[in-house]
């Protein structure tokens, strides 16, 4: 106890040290000019008008203490232009540590974007830490909680009564900063104007914590690893050191480097892995995969889900089909269900990337910002509500909606062409019956050498492409399936191959099968929906039906290609090696050794989204 009333007593001490520097330029925190940085996708294919303001610069007032609660501040760093002035705050709030936010180092948590891209622009960048993390007062807790929405709109409106604000306050960020944004408009703090999401979920128990009806401990270990450990709570990076990484880390050798580190990524994802969090971040883990398995036992909070209709707020929301078993179906959640008017909301699908820092999209938001704040006639407005990046061409697509208007169904189905272990077909009409089969192996699990080649691992389905088409839109894979255990788990990838033979990954989904009931509810025009909180074991060898989706990736087959469809039950038989763009985590099933029946026939399809011809041309870059 009496460790404790010490430690009480230094924070009180920190805080009130800090809270003294409020307001105050310091000279060595602003010795060196922080270097901005662009790298990485930044509009959906058009160019901007006129920026309303530029080349103001960028200082620094570091360690602002925003009280939240008696006795309890939050640690923020404020980044404005050096040309005194009233602008509107961009605010970013997370649990991450923010010392190195601004540095520009590939680390999975700077999401933030650049601060003097931003504040060249005429804005003033917030970046703030939750509660318990770095200097930041009260106690670390489950990530996403209701106390942390609430102290985000009290971050809002502080920001708007300080005399560098001129009382208008937008938030930006990707992943966990672009997750608490739908959650605080939500509140509709009255300084909120918009806000700019990227890669983001609206249903945390089913987007994150049990992908398809499983916990995803791979991923939980390497994000804790890297982001909740000791060594992250006490970081301190001063602003000066920041400003020397950054001339480094956003030079023009980012293109020589960055690739050389790309290829090595999942290597440092293994190393994070083995760091050791803190004690409450590792009894969370162990809540997430032992006891939270049911949306009532899960301590992860639900997410805005099901109450988008609350948010009224202008926004963007960006979507990386990247990201296959993390950040996906929220953005079209919030896109078709949020309560913003339809002519103030826009979805962006972008091309799949792996970049780190996340510096994407800083100048479609500025544009947007722009537009909805100082009143720009920029050509914001008139931007279609959707655009989205078609593989294949290379080029952006627009649309008045999503799914695209006027696309419709192409249903194919899956077709044995004999032996387990061949190719087998996609075909316009239903087969006639039959199976086949393909081992299910745990993660990690022993089998003798050459296993292989008497027991095939995941089927194969092709089908060769006669007229060129556009497929944007859901995709959604029904399997007739039975399994000689009580339960497995089923992963689907959805691909192409070019005339030249070479393989580019489209989409993935999976499924659970004993959780393969239908959460109508919770369900939209993309997401299949399922319900896992009563599973219903499978029985040996008798067929059950299996609907899931498919992450969604636009693009355009042409004559000479083939479409894929693949299907296994471990996403790591079916991974894409980050360096080429895509993450994905692999998920610790199936439960059991057994092998898989795939059953012939009307509820054996896969039902992809086709487009209309498109009028105008697509949009080029």
């Amino acid at each position: 106890m009496a460790v404790r009333a010490e430690r009480a007593d230094q924070g009180h001490e920190k805080a009130a040290e800090m809270k003294a520097r409020e307001g105050k330029h310091s000279f060595w925190d602003n010795l060196i000019p922080l270097k901005g940085g662009h790298f990485g996708d930044q509009l959906a294919g058009w160019t901007p008008g006129p920026p309303v303001k530029t080349r103001l610069g960028c200082r620094i007032l570091a360690d602002q203490m925003i009280e939240v609660a008696p006795a309890i501040a939050l640690a923020a760093d404020v980044y404005m232009p050096k040309v005194s002035g009233r602008y509107p705050a961009i605010v970013s709030f997370a649990a991450y540590s923010k010392e190195l936010q601004a540095a520009g180092v590939p680390a999975g948590n700077n999401e933030t974007g650049s601060p003097p891209v931003f504040t060249e622009r005429g804005y003033v960048h917030v970046i703030v830490t939750r509660r318990g993390m770095g200097r930041s007062g009260g106690k670390d807790a489950v990530y996403l909680n209701d106390t942390d929405v609430e102290d985000h709109a009290k971050v809002i409106q502080w920001a708007a009564a300080q005399p560098w604000c001129d009382g208008q306050v937008v938030l930006f960020g990707t992943s966990y900063y672009g997750m608490t944004q739908p959650q605080v408009a939500r509140l509709r703090p009255p300084a909120l104007k918009g806000f700019f999401a990227n890669e983001m979920c609206t249903d945390f128990f089913r987007h994150i914590a049990m992908f398809g009806g499983a916990p995803q401990p791979d991923f939980f270990a390497l994000w804790m690893g890297a982001n909740f450990t000791p060594f992250q709570f006490a970081l301190r990076v001063p602003p000066l050191v920041r400003a020397l990484v950054s001339h480094i880390a956003n030079s023009p050798l980012k293109h020589l480097w960055w690739p050389l580190v790309k290829k090595r990524m999942t290597r440092f994802m293994k190393a994070f892995q083995r760091q050791v969090p803190t004690r409450p971040t590792r009894e969370l883990f162990a809540e997430f995969m032992l006891d939270g398995k049911t949306r009532a036992t899960a301590a992860m909070p639900q997410g805005p889900s099901g109450a988008l209709a609350d948010i009224e707020a202008p926004f963007v929301v960006v979507q990386n089909p990247g990201y296959l078993n993390l950040h996906q179906f929220g953005a079209y959640d919030l896109f078709e269900n949020a309560g913003t008017p339809r002519d103030q909301r826009w979805l962006i699908i972008g091309p799949a990337s792996f970049d780190l820092p996340v510096y994407h999209w800083q100048l479609e938001a500025l544009a947007f910002f722009d537009h909805l704040l100082y009143g720009a006639d920029n050509g914001y407005a008139a931007q279609a509500r959707v655009r989205y990046w078609i593989e294949g061409v290379d080029a952006y697509g627009s649309a008045a909606n999503w799914p695209l208007p006027g696309s419709t169904p192409l249903r194919l189905y899956l077709a044995s062409s004999g032996a387990d272990a061949g190719t087998h077909r996609l075909t316009r009409e239903p087969s006639e019956g039959g199976t086949n089969r393909w081992a299910a192996i745990p993660l990690g699990g022993t089998v003798c050498a050459g296993f292989d080649e008497v027991a095939n691992q995941r089927l194969t389905f092709e089908m060769p492409v006669e007229e060129e088409m556009e497929l944007s839109g859901p995709v959604t894979l029904s399997l007739s399936f039975s399994s000689n255990e009580i339960d497995s788990y089923v992963v689907a990838r959805a691909g192409r191959r070019s005339a030249d033979g070479s393989y580019h990954l489209l989409s993935m989904g999976a499924i659970r099968p004993a959780c393969r009931r239908v959460d109508e509810a919770r369900s939209t025009a993309t997401e299949i929906a399922i319900d896992i909180d009563a599973p219903e074991p499978l029985t040996p060898g008798i067929p059950v039906t299996l609907r899931f989706s498919l992450t969604p990736q636009p693009v355009v087959l042409k004559p000479g290609e083939q479409l894929v469809l693949d299907i296994g039950s471990r996403t790591d038989l079916l991974r894409s090696d980050v360096s080429h763009g895509h993450a994905q985590f692999d998920m610790q099933v199936p439960p059991y050794y057994s092998r898989n029946a795939l059953h012939y026939g009307p509820d054996s399809y896969i039902e992809l989204t086709r487009a209309a011809p498109r009028v105008p041309a697509r949009i080029s870059i």
